[in-house]
């Protein structure tokens, strides 16, 4: 995994909380502790807008399908879907009672999911000019940290320890007890194994369909910090940021730390990305972002 810093980009909007690239990657989008989130370019190191309406921080954000709408979600307690273009919000959501933690659409983004530490999931609508979620899953006792969405199912992490697991076309709930409170939660690039971030600096490998416990990757440290972990676009590694100031890789298979990926200041990883088709990834410390390669970003 030969990966270097091609780039920096200082966000300029407080503290970063997350940073997604979009769909194809081409774009990606920062949220800051300033209130904004922030679109960019990273190929051109190309700012090109910011989106102003929450009254708090901006804790997750995602983007639609077609690149059309963004989704955030805050510590002013509301989700807010966005137009891109024109960068107004087009719809408010304010019905959980506590910080949104994650958000994310569905595969066509005709449905907005938000999780909140509130320890509730609600599942709005956006083709109904209706306020109120379409339906609110209440199953976690602890604040919802990590929200994953497809057609067919919702995978949710929770610092009560527990990973579940909502079949939606069975209406079925699976729920794994991980033993440790739960920080993030991933899917692999194939989707058949979730890869588990606990506050006790313990990063799991289950087998999504039974549950298993596969691997245990451990060396980085998570602090206070919530934070992220992904697979290579390959699942051949593993990836975790740390409060040490790098980007941790261990071999999936191995389980071997094989790779740091080092900051210049040692401010901790709190947010990584991967790109969707390329070798990239991108990363968050304090108030820039990073992005790792293994070629420029104009090569690819």
């Amino acid at each position: 995994m030969d990966y270097n810093n091609l780039r920096s980009i200082n966000c300029k909007q407080g503290a970063v909380r997350r940073v997604r690239f979009n769909i194809d990657g081409m774009y990606c989008i920062t949220c800051g502790s300033d209130k904004t989130i922030k679109l960019w370019n990273p190929h051109k190191n190309l700012f090109l807008k910011t989106y102003s309406g929450h009254s708090n921080e901006v804790l997750d954000a995602c983007g639609s399908c077609d690149s059309s709408h963004l989704l955030s979600g805050g510590a002013d307690k509301t989700v807010v879907l966005w137009d891109v273009a024109t960068g107004k919000p087009l719809r408010r959501f304010r019905v959980h009672v506590s910080n949104v933690s994650c958000v994310k659409f569905n595969e066509e983004s005709s449905l907005a999911f938000s999780g909140s530490i509130d320890n509730s999931v609600m599942i709005w609508d956006l083709r109904a000019f209706n306020f109120q979620p379409l339906q609110t899953l209440k199953d976690a006792k602890d604040s919802i940290t990590s929200l994953h969405v497809s057609d067919y199912e919702i995978i949710t992490g929770s610092l009560d320890c527990k990973i579940r697991r909502y079949d939606i076309r069975a209406g079925s709930l699976y729920m794994d007890f991980v033993g440790e409170p739960v920080i993030c939660t991933s899917l692999t690039q194939d989707g058949q194994c979730f890869i588990v971030s606990t506050s006790k600096n313990n990063i799991m490998l289950f087998d999504k369909s039974t549950g298993e416990l596969l691997n245990e990757y451990s060396g980085h440290s998570s602090g206070d910090f919530y934070i992220e972990n992904a697979s290579d676009r390959k699942d051949r590694y593993i990836l975790s940021g740390s409060t040490d100031g790098a980007i941790y890789c261990w071999d999936l298979i191995g389980c071997k730390i094989i790779k740091k990926l080092k900051h210049e200041e040692n401010y901790a990883v709190h947010s990584l990305n991967v790109h969707p088709t390329s070798n990239f990834l991108i990363s968050a410390t304090k108030t820039s972002v990073h992005i790792w390669g293994e070629k420029s970003l104009d090569e690819d």
